[in-house]
């Protein structure tokens, strides 16, 4: 998650701005938080999916035949 949208609900500004400590804190703590998945985009994540599910198909079908 970013906090390019987020509104604090402490001074109505946006969090990415960091004008009160309130924001300020949140921004630190999600850039924290981030880890190596966080900043792939929903349709990345969804195309990883498909190829290591095509990917254990194969495989599957190679330990088959």
């Amino acid at each position: 998650m970013t906090c390019d949208r987020l509104v604090c609900a402490n001074c109505a500004g946006p969090v990415s701005e960091g004008r009160c400590s309130v924001c300020r804190a949140h921004r630190a703590r999600l850039h924290q938080e981030s880890g190596p998945l966080a900043a792939l985009t929903p349709a990345a994540l969804l195309g990883l999916l498909l190829t290591l599910i095509a990917v254990a198909v194969v495989a599957q079908r190679v330990a088959v035949a």
